[in-house]
Parts: structure tokens; sequence; C-alpha cells
């Protein structure tokens, strides 16, 4: 047992010692696995972490938010691709005041205005919605208070600010805009509060680049029109989804006046199931990268079964010296799969290393959201393991069937 064990360690060395003797061909080897390991764990990690931004986005959102929209006017058939039917405050109002399946309800219009503090300006987005605002989509306030109902019918000029706003009128301090006055779209309003930072969660449209004011006030002073761009509702419950959205659509075909068989001129969007397909998509996009990823560790595979065979023929006399001196075929085998394996398993850590490594590149450069899993790497490594035993095979048992007497013969 004891001769064994030292016939296997004596294997082990000369595989080693083989390596280091070619150390540039074992490094221009190991690149090719190098490269498939780190493409693996990279493009996993992106994955992993777009699948993450979808679950902040759902937990940001609300699983049971619900969002209808102004359809589409259709004229001979067709669909306008730039008139949309109308959605007034009206239609918020009835939905309100109506429905019984439906936890809050909260009308929205919008408009991009120039904004001026100082001698600071810039363009953003002004929304014109209700008191119910950070509740409904899930913002908190950083500073001060959000309008009351009061200010709302008032039509007041008070205005509740996005965490990009101080930054964008260069104010390096959010607290000390409350209680001033800012010119939205020529017209003054007071700073009555700040909304906390909700974060870049995916999109073109920034969370934090927004400035909140009455509905009232947008709708008879700002911006002059009834006209909603959404009604934003929520369900009771997740499981109440469907009543809820039964129920949208019951009232708002009655306020619209809608003859039976008639198409909806409007969309009522669930939000959960939309995000829930974006991350199925997504689990298919990262299954799809990691897929690619592989075929290019197959080839740095193929690559060491390649260099593995040119290596039995250079070292066919060696072998059979070794065979002379009494190795056995299974010494022999033994000694190449160790090569490859060796071979594939450093290229794997190496890869590992540098596909984190592009991670978090990518996470910090292009600010992409990125998560490198144990999971990824140990089957990046028990992968790579398992190519150097999988075409290390061949070159193995060529090298192990080899004749001694012949093997002795060949220069």
């Amino acid at each position: 047992m004891l001769g064994g064990q030292m016939l296997i360690g004596e294997t082990v060395a000369v595989a080693l010692s083989a390596l280091r003797v070619n150390k540039l061909r074992s490094v221009l080897t190991m690149l090719g696995v190098v490269i498939g390991v780190a493409a693996v764990v990279a493009m996993v990690a992106l994955g992993r972490g777009a699948q993450e931004s979808v679950n902040k986005r759902i937990a940001a959102l609300g699983t049971t938010l619900l969002t209808v929209i102004p359809g589409q006017v259709f004229g001979r058939g067709v669909a306008s691709g730039t008139d949309r039917a109308k959605l007034t405050l009206d239609d918020a109002i009835a939905l309100e005041e109506r429905a019984t399946i439906i936890a809050a309800v909260e009308p929205e219009m919008t408009q991009n205005q120039q904004i001026q503090y100082v001698n600071k300006n810039a363009n953003t987005q002004v929304i014109g919605t209700s008191s119910n605002y950070p509740d409904v989509r899930k913002y908190t306030i950083a500073v001060g208070r959000m309008f009351s109902d009061a200010e709302d019918r008032a039509r007041a000029r008070v205005a509740v600010l996005g965490a990009a706003i101080p930054d964008n009128l260069g104010v390096a301090d959010p607290a000390s805009l409350v209680g001033e006055d800012v010119r939205i779209g020529g017209l003054l309003y007071n700073v009555v509060g700040v909304l906390a930072s909700k974060g870049q969660t995916g999109g073109f449209q920034n969370p934090d680049d927004q400035i909140l004011i009455p509905i009232n006030t947008a709708r008879f002073r700002a911006f002059g029109t009834d006209r909603l761009r959404s009604i934003n509702v929520l369900a009771p419950t997740e499981a109440k989804i469907p009543e809820t959205m039964a129920e949208i659509q019951k009232i708002l075909r009655r306020e619209h006046q809608l003859r039976p068989g008639a198409s909806d001129d409007f969309q009522i969007r669930n939000q959960s199931d939309f995000l829930s397909t974006l991350g199925e998509t997504t689990q298919v996009f990262t299954y799809l990268l990691a897929g690619i990823a592989a075929v290019s560790q197959l080839v740095g595979g193929i690559g060491i079964m390649n260099i593995m065979l040119v290596s039995v023929t250079e070292r066919t006399r060696e072998i059979g010296v070794r065979k002379a001196l009494g190795a056995t075929r299974a010494n022999i085998l033994l000694q190449f799969l160790i090569e490859a394996v060796v071979l594939c398993i450093l290229g794997g850590i190496g890869g590992v290393l540098l596909g984190a490594g592009g991670a978090m590149v990518m996470s910090r450069l292009a600010q992409w959201t990125t998560s490198v899993s144990v999971a990824s790497v140990v089957i990046a490594l028990i992968f790579s393991a398992g190519v150097g035993i999988l075409f290390g095979v061949w070159p193995a048992r060529r090298a192990a069937a080899l004749d001694p007497i012949m093997a002795l013969r060949y220069e």
C-alpha cells in the first residue's frame, strides 16, 4: 500500500515537473481555459445582477401596483401612433368613490418644465399628483413633508423635490431648500419637502429627477389641462389583483360610456406580471450568455488536447524509458491526466479571478449591476476540471498504449 502511494506521489511529481519544464507552453495552453472561465463567471455575474435589479424594482414599486394608462385611438381599424384616448381626473375620482376592492388611487399628470433657483436652472419632470403619492409609489420623505389634501384643494403653489433636484440646482444640503421658493415653469413654488433617494432602478427615467406639485395646481395653474398620464391603483392584496382589475375595467367603461362589445379605450398594467416576465427574460439571457461562454471553454479544452497530443509525440522516448524502468500503463495514463487537469484547474482559478475582476470593473465603470455567486465559481472550477479530464483522456491513453521497445527506438 505504501509503495503504491509512493508511486502515485512520484507520478504526480513527474507530471508537475513536466509542466514546469515547458512553462511558456503551459501558460499558453491555460490561456484558453482562463478566458473561458472568466467569460462564464463575468456573464453569469452580469445576468445575476440584472435579476437582482429586477427584484429591487419589484420591491420599489410594490407587487400590488396597477397602472391605468390611456389606450390608443383607432381610426379605420388602424392604431394611431401619436393620439391617445382621454383619461381625466374625473376617472380617478370615479374609481376612488365607486370602487370597493381598491386600497388607494393616485392620479398623475406630467410635463417637462424649466426650474430655477438663484442663478441655477435645469429641466426636469414635473408631476401633478395627489398627497398619497409617497405611499402608493413607495417613496419616503427625507426632509420636510408632503403637501396636504387642503393645499391640493386650494391649488397652492407648493412643491416636493426629488432627491436629485437639489444637486441639479447646485445645493449641497437638501434641507436648506425647505421653505425656499423655486421657480417652476415661470411660477414661484414654496418647497415643503424633499424625497429620499430611490436610486436608479433601470430604464431611461431617473426616479429621483422629478418634482411633485398638487394635481389641482397642475391642472388649473401649471399645465392647463385635465388629461392624465396615468392612474396608479393599489390592490388590497396580490390575491385580489384580478378582482381589482375587473372592477377598474367596469367603472372606467361606464365612465367612458363604452357600448357592450366595444374595445376598452384604456389599458391596465399589472406591474408584478410585467416585472416577472422581465425577470424570466433576464434569466434566459443569463443562460444564453453562460452557454456562449461555455463554448469558449470547450475551445480551450480542445487546445489542451491538441497540446497534450503534441507532448505525447515529443516525449515518446521518455515514456519508453519510464516503462522500461517499471512504470505501468496506469502510471503513464495518470501522469498525462494529471498534467491536463492541473492545467485546467490553474486556468480555472485564473479565470475566476479575471472574471470576478471584470465584473467589478463593469460595475464601477459602466454602472452595471453585477453579482458574482459562489455557485457560479464552484461550477466553473468543476467544469474546468471536467474539461481537463475529458480532453486529457485521449492523449493519456495514447501515451499509455505506446509499446516500450518502439518508444525507446523513437528519435
